[in-house]
Parts: structure tokens; sequence; C-alpha cells
């Protein structure tokens, strides 16, 4: 209880007390903030998040809003499954009108693991729910020099043992959001503030000077690199031609330039001549799993393209404001 006792005696003084979600705490509040924060830095979710929450203050009216609604309101937040995974969550939920209070349901609920499910349950009631995200596992890697991969089967039932361990008895909420903060501001992955850590003689990684050694690295595949053609068609009235696309699969249900391996291949999908002349831009995006090189092709005037394959025209304005894919975003952004 001593590394608990250590630890919110630190969060009183020095941990994150103003954070968006935390103030009205609520099952739905904390979960669209636990699932914006997958994957994803605090700082970046703020503005997201409070645009979010600002045109869906409850569950009702997330799961009665369009799904292209949410798209477009995720859209430069990455990950858009995280969103899709929201709304069906919310649309299953609609009848009881919030999330249930209870752990075996959250979990079943789509884009909720376990140590999400944990992490609702502390923070919007309390209750005694240990959580693993990445910042935890650091920490507790750490604390006790854990060899090997930490998310190999026997390291990852270690390590929520370790974390339901070392759970208080009350204050689960401040004590959830502090052994998050001390892995996001002291415990870092580089540079780790040990001198400033307040629970650095609970430390076997510390006391053994081998702080920088774990968590132990992962073996990393080669991250595969991809290519694909984009046509980036304008009209005579200068707007551009966007296709949704599928639900599932890369940039499920956005909007996007459209795509093949060649622009014969677009062009014969949607209906259009090949185009006579055009430009072409390369962008670079990277994946979780591989790298795309994006070669897209611009045809300043394709005023008598006839769209039959689902291509629909927007001016520039009324394409930034559906969901759109980053680097397609930034393109029209960069457009002027």
């Amino acid at each position: 209880m001593s590394f608990a006792t250590d630890l919110l005696t630190w969060f009183d003084s020095h941990g994150r007390h103003d954070l968006p979600w935390q103030q009205s705490r609520t099952l739905y509040r904390v979960w669209v903030s636990e699932v914006m924060l997958q994957q994803t830095q605090v700082q970046s979710v703020f503005p997201f998040f409070e645009r979010f929450i600002a045109r869906f203050p409850d569950l009702p009216r997330l799961a009665d809003a369009p799904l292209d609604t949410v798209l477009a309101l995720w859209s430069g937040l990455g990950y858009y499954s995280r969103a899709r995974n929201l709304h069906r969550a919310a649309i299953l939920c609609r009848t009881r009108g919030d999330l249930p209070p209870d752990f075996d349901a959250l979990l079943a609920l789509p884009g909720i693991g376990r140590s999400t499910a944990g992490a609702i349950l502390a923070q919007a009631l309390g209750q005694r729910f240990p959580i693993l995200d990445g910042n935890v596992r650091r920490v507790l890697a750490r604390l006790h020099c854990i060899e090997g991969d930490t998310r190999s089967p026997q390291n990852e039932a270690r390590l929520w043992a370790l974390s339901e361990a070392l759970l208080p008895n009350n204050r689960l909420a401040d004590y959830t959001q502090a052994i998050m903060d001390l892995g996001a501001t002291i415990c870092t992955r580089g540079a780790p503030k040990c001198v400033e850590c307040p629970v650095q003689e609970h430390c076997s990684a510390y006391a053994s000077g081998m702080v920088a050694q774990y968590p132990m690295p992962r073996t990393r595949r080669e991250r595969p690199l991809r290519s694909r053609a984009f046509l980036w068609l304008h009209d005579d009235q200068q707007r551009l031609a966007l296709i949704q696309r599928p639900a599932q699969g890369i940039w499920g249900g956005l909007f996007a330039f459209p795509d093949g391996e060649t622009i014969a291949e677009i062009c014969a999908a949607n209906g259009l001549d090949a185009p006579k002349r055009c430009a072409d831009t390369m962008v670079r995006h990277e994946f979780t799993h591989f790298s795309l090189d994006m070669h897209v092709w611009r045809v300043a005037d394709a005023s008598t393209a006839v769209a039959e394959g689902g291509l629909r025209w927007f001016a520039r304005d009324e394409a930034l404001a559906l969901g759109l894919p980053q680097p397609i975003r930034r393109l029209i952004e960069q457009e002027g």
C-alpha cells in the first residue's frame, strides 16, 4: 500500500487535475476520452474531445447521429475504427441512455478492452479495477524488472496481476489517473526523470541502475512499403471529386480521392476517360503496420467526366467538413 500512498501524495501536488474529461466525470465522458487516448497523446486529444462533446454531449445524441457526422468530427485524430466502434457501442446502449456500469457488459461492447473498461469504471465510478495501458506497462516493467517482451502471454498475465495488487482500497479515480500521469510525465520512455520520481524506492530497475534497459525492446519487423495511385479531379467550378470508402478496411467510411493500382484502373472503375494530362504528387503516409506511397495524379479540368462509380463533387469547404483521411485533408488545405 505504500506505493499507492506515495503515488497519491505526489499526484495531489503534481498530477494532472485539469483535463477536460475530469470535469463532470461521467461514464460517457470518460469513455469518449479513453477511446480517443488509445494510441494518441493527451495534448492531441484536447481539441477533438471538446468539439466532440460539444456536438454529442451525451450517448443518445451520439447514437442518433449519422456515422458520417461522427467521422467528420474525428477526422485528423486517426485510427478511425475507434470512431466507428464508439458509434456502434452508442447505438447498442441507446435504449438505456448510457453505458452499463458493469465490467463484463462494458467489455462486450465494440472497441472496449480490459484496460479501457477498467479505466472507465475506476475514473467515473471509483470502482476497483486495474488498468494496463502503455504508460502503466512501462512503469510496472521498471518497478519489477520484467524480463523479455512485456506483451508475451506470460508477462501479460504477470503485469495484470501486479497492476491489481498495487491498487488502493479508495481514491481509485485519482490513483488511476496518477499512475498514468507517472508514466506520461516522469517514467517516460526516453530520459525518465528518476530523481523526481515519487516511487523510486519501490523501483527495482532504479535500485540496480538499469532503468534504461526496461521495458525490454520488442523485436520489430521491417515495415513494408506499399504504393497506390489516387486521382484528384477538379471540374470547371473548382469542385473536387471524392468517393466514400467502404465501411471496413483502411479509412473505412471516410471520403477520399478515388484510388487504384493505376490511373487506368481508377478511371475504368469510376466511368471516367483517362486523363490526357495530369501532374503527379507523391505523399508518404505512415500506418501502424506499413508505409504507403500515395501517387496523387491531379487533373485540373475534369468538367466532362461522368461519375458512375460513386464519385461526388464537393466545393473545397464542403469537402473539408467531411470525414477525410489526414493526408487527403492536408492536400486540400494546402491548395488554399
